[in-house]
């Protein structure tokens, strides 16, 4: 999998951490292994454009999560066709407020927001509350798992 972190955000970010963190959840969510991810790190101003745009929603969020191709499932699919899963736009400066309203520091708060864009990306949602109930649910355990692999 490849996965690209492109940072325009203007803040220090670990890029090679959320790039393995993505392979990490695109590879246990069974996503064929040439598949492409991009990952962009925004400022408030760019982030609130965006939502503004895509969302019809007023000022900036923490993730946006574009979807780009249908993926068909690793075990089906043909080994040198690339396929784009989308694009995850984070914003550090939101995703900072967050961490400090949830007690932990900003980098997991961006792990826990790229994880949650990737599952966007994998057709997951939060609408209803079985939803939500699923999608959290699947992200506490992914970031788990990621926690025991992660290097320190």
């Amino acid at each position: 999998m490849s996965v690209a972190v492109n940072n325009e955000s203007g803040h220090a970010v670990d890029e090679v951490a959320l790039a393995q963190l993505a392979q990490f959840v695109l590879g246990e969510m069974g996503v064929h292994p040439s598949t492409e991810l991009s990952v962009m790190l925004v400022d408030e101003t760019a982030m609130a454009q965006l939502h503004e745009q895509f969302m019809g929603e007023p000022g900036p969020t923490d993730v946006l999560a574009f979807p780009m191709d249908d993926l068909r499932p690793a075990p089906d699919a043909e080994a040198d066709e690339t396929e784009l899963l989308g694009d995850v736009v984070l914003c550090p400066v939101i995703a900072e407020a967050q961490a400090r309203d949830a007690g932990h520091d900003t980098a997991a708060e961006l792990r826990l927001l790229c994880t949650h864009g990737v599952l966007h990306l994998l057709g997951y949602d939060h609408h209803e509350p079985e939803e939500e109930r699923e999608m959290f649910g699947l992200q506490a355990r992914l970031l788990g798992s990621w926690s025991q692999v992660a290097t320190p």
